[in-house]
């Protein structure tokens, strides 16, 4: 359901195996070099970049066809455009599965307002939704889960803004942005929390004009995906329980201006008190190492009072299981 892989890039044709299934969302960095966060899905389809770095529109980073060309059985391909296969450079996927289709006609069935439709893996409680706005406030959107997302990602493809995030420690009124530092803010892109068959959004260009929007959804899964919240305690130890042994970790800092924080098992395997290989998902920059985080079997323990990780705030996470009990 989900998987880490390393590969070093080619400039050329490059087959990247070892997923273990056919993804659905592949998120791609290059560890050495500073360029964008890449994103892509089966939804959208092949050959079709976003990127999480920065308010870009879709392939306005030049990947193109050059980009993801194809989803294998076992992994992707990538073709020669340097963002995601800079030659003898090494680079970080992240990949996720939703493999069963949906679509929803809402007029036909009375659940929401706007036609959508994606990919899900509802055991997992992951989904991948597109649809096209109505620029309607109050607008409802099927997002295929059997129980409410508590966290959703959305970006309008066609323009270059940001990636609004809700997060139901965040609540219906606020949201953060992927590509941003800023601390939370009351927009008002969510008009309800979300339900087990729909989320509402209000007619703003983040979230819903009359173009077309794409939207990553999840929900906790005991044992396998936790979306929770902390609070920092400004210390050298503080430790958070997710009731699995992560594999990625996705934090941020709503209360203030800083930046979200990325950490995965496999760029960095051990706790060894002194290096975690973190990456920033608002920012561009190359991998960095510091003593912030240890995974431990049943959580993380933050270990450092650094502003990005474990300040006197407010924090929320995304984490996925190393070993997940549930589909073990």
């Amino acid at each position: 359901n989900f998987n880490t892989v390393l590969y070093t890039g080619n400039a050329s044709t490059n087959a990247i195996t070892g997923v273990g299934f056919s993804p659905d969302w592949v998120w791609v960095k290059n560890r050495a070099r500073a360029l964008d966060h890449r994103a892509y899905d089966s939804v959208r389809g092949v050959q079709k970049t976003l990127y999480p770095s920065a308010g870009y529109y879709e392939n306005e980073g030049g990947d193109g066809t050059n980009g993801l060309t194809a989803f294998g059985t076992d992994g992707f391909t990538l073709g020669s455009h340097t963002g995601a296969n800079y030659s003898s450079e090494a680079y970080v996927s992240w990949n996720w599965l939703a493999a069963t289709a949906f679509s929803n006609d809402a007029s036909a069935t009375s659940v929401g307002t706007i036609d959508s439709s994606g990919q899900v893996n509802a055991t997992a409680g992951f989904s991948i939704i597109s649809y096209t706005g109505n620029a309607t406030s109050g607008a409802t959107i099927a997002h295929g889960l059997s129980s409410a997302p508590q966290m959703l990602i959305v970006k309008r493809r066609n323009a270059t803004n940001g990636w609004a995030v809700y997060h139901e420690a965040l609540g219906a009124g606020k949201e953060v942005y992927l590509n941003m530092t800023q601390a939370e803010t009351s927009s008002n892109f969510w008009i309800t929390s979300p339900t087990s068959s729909v989320f509402s959004v209000s007619a703003s260009d983040y979230v819903n004009t009359a173009h077309t929007y794409i939207c990553y959804a999840f929900h906790s899964v005991e044992g396998y995906c936790k979306v929770g919240s902390f609070e920092g305690n400004n210390s050298s130890e503080n430790f958070v329980h997710t009731g699995f042994r992560p594999s990625w970790l996705l934090l941020k800092n709503i209360d203030g201006s800083y930046n979200w924080m990325l950490i995965d098992s496999v760029r960095e395997p051990f706790n060894d008190g002194a290096a975690n290989a973190f990456l920033r998902p608002n920012i561009t920059y190359q991998e960095s190492t510091a003593g912030i985080i240890d995974i431990v079997s049943n959580g993380f323990v933050l270990r450092d009072n650094s502003s990005d990780t474990n300040a006197a705030a407010t924090f929320i996470y995304l984490a996925f299981a190393e070993a997940p009990f549930k589909f073990a």
